[in-house]
């Protein structure tokens, strides 16, 4: 595996991420029909920044770790609520054109299309259940591709997909790039600070490389030129933002919150209340004469056998 080295805060750009763990096991985070001897297993090495940011330090290559979808947010009643609730709240801010960045299963997109009728466009590598109305771009985001573009987007959405992002200041500046003067970016991502707080290990892992705690990503946006709207939490799972370009902001002398004691203290504790856990379960296991079912077949999962 020819990793991707982080050696460096992803938010912030200050050399020396200290290590708090590192562990292995398999990359996809799904259900496979193929024989485990291919499953390709990874380091997965967390670190933690001088200002608290926590961050994996090796990252797997993009077109290794997405060669397969696993139906992330398109499964359940929560993911169905939660796009119904965002794009009700995309709605109140009366987009034209749009652009949503890594709307794979087209979920969201059909939430809005069943109240309103837009110009939309969906970048994505691999999408799935396309619909009509759509215009689809099998590809990464980067803002190279709308250069000949004579109409730049008025709106650009995103829906769990900033966490995805290995360089969020790269992305964060594109995305400033390929709106129109006073354009809006309106974006869904977990509520990362309540999922570490309730020990949900699918907060951090491959995919979800930085931890976007609410000072870090309010950080981000004053650097990149965006004015908060509005902001609305769904439950403890998601936050919604609303936010428009504004190039009068000045990110001279700003500064971003420590967190480190904070952040540290808590993803330790994570570690600490699954090894007790495992070892309670294994004694379970080794008591029992009964078939044993293990739920589900995703990251929660895998973090348990591998550990």
């Amino acid at each position: 595996m020819n990793y991707i080295e982080r050696k460096a805060d992803a938010i912030t750009g200050e050399l020396g991420l200290e290590s708090l763990s590192n562990t292995r096991y398999p990359i996809h985070c799904g259900c496979t029909l193929q024989d485990e001897s291919k499953d390709i297993i990874a380091d997965e090495e967390f670190g933690i920044s001088k200002k608290g940011v926590l961050q994996l330090k090796k990252l797997i290559p993009l077109d290794i770790l997405y060669q397969k979808g696993h139906d992330s947010g398109a499964v359940g009643k929560l993911w169905e609520d939660h796009h119904s609730e965002f794009a009700q709240f995309i709605l109140k801010f009366k987009p034209k054109k749009v652009l949503e960045i890594g709307g794979g299963h087209s979920k969201l997109a059909h939430n809005l299309f069943k109240k309103q009728k837009l110009d939309y466009t969906i970048i994505e590598p691999n999408p799935e259940n396309k619909i009509t109305g759509v215009n689809y771009i099998n590809d990464f985001f980067t803002q190279k591709l709308f250069e000949n573009e004579k109409i730049k987007f008025d709106c650009i959405v995103h829906s769990h997909t900033l966490e995805h992002i290995y360089e969020p200041n790269v992305f964060l500046s594109e995305i400033n790039a390929s709106l129109q003067g006073g354009g809006i970016m309106l974006f869904s991502l977990p509520n990362m600070q309540k999922w570490l707080e309730n020990k949900y290990t699918n907060c951090l892992n491959y995919e979800h490389t930085i931890f976007l705690s609410e000072a870090v990503l309010e950080y981000l946006l004053t650097k990149h030129q965006f004015k908060i709207l509005e902001k609305k939490y769904f439950g403890e799972h998601s936050i919604f933002y609303a936010t428009q370009k504004d190039e009068s902001l000045k990110s001279l002398n700003l500064e971003l919150k420590n967190e480190y004691d904070k952040n540290k203290a808590l993803f330790l504790d994570m570690i600490h209340f699954y090894k007790e856990k495992i070892a309670k379960l294994n004694a379970l296991l080794e008591k029992s004469d009964k078939e044993i079912y293990l739920f589900s077949a995703h990251l929660f999962s895998q973090y348990l056998i591998y550990h």
